[in-house]
């Protein structure tokens, strides 16, 4: 048996409050290194020259304060405005692209390298992975957890990130991984078990 020559590019992803960084935790004590797409574009939009004067150009300079991104100002323009996320989106998504193919490089000596995101199936990332993992839980367990985590958020803004995400219906046929956080099912048998099969496929 030998290893491919790249590595395999997994995917995680799921809605909002799903647990996709819980399960990316325990890849990563597992060995595999995981990229975390929306903390990189977080870290993008505060130090990327090229995104903070296109954020600028957009938004004004209210974007950046002394102490660095003004998120909240952001999120507050372009909640619920289609036209302000798709810029946002247009601006941020190829820097993170860029990014994480960099990353890559860095880590090419690695099996397995998983790319943690909340929009793959959405912004069609999926297209450039080799298998997506996809973290299933209820809707009211994941806004009850989001609620607890993000104080600034009502259950209001929460509903209406989900219904910008594409239904569990759709995006578990696209996955060829589930993983069900639902406080029911135990999580460390369901990721050794998908740790163990993409080693296999990691290896001819």
């Amino acid at each position: 048996m030998k290893m491919r020559n790249s590595p395999l590019l997994i995917g995680i992803t799921g809605g909002i409050g799903s647990g996709k960084s819980l399960i990316s935790s325990i890849f990563s004590k597992l060995g595999l290194p995981v990229y975390d797409a929306d903390t990189r574009a977080k870290w993008l939009m505060a130090h990327d020259p090229n995104i903070k004067s296109q954020l600028i150009e957009l938004l004004g300079s209210e974007c950046y304060t002394e102490e660095g991104l003004n998120r909240p100002f952001i999120a507050r323009k372009s909640f619920n405005n289609e036209k302000i996320l798709t810029l946002l989106n247009g601006m941020v998504h190829p820097e993170v692209g860029a990014d994480f193919a960099r990353w890559v490089a860095l880590h090419g000596s690695s099996p397995v390298l998983l790319k943690e995101s909340a929009l793959i199936f959405e912004s069609s990332l999926h297209t450039e992975l080799d298998h997506v993992i996809l973290v299933l839980s209820p809707s009211a367990l994941r806004i009850k957890r989001v609620l607890a985590r993000d104080l600034h958020r009502d259950k209001k803004d929460i509903e209406a990130i989900i219904s910008r995400q594409l239904p569990a219906t759709e995006t578990s046929l696209l996955a060829h991984f589930t993983i069900k956080n639902d406080e029911k099912n135990l999580l460390l048998p369901q990721v050794l078990s998908i740790h163990k099969a993409l080693i296999a496929k990691a290896v001819d």
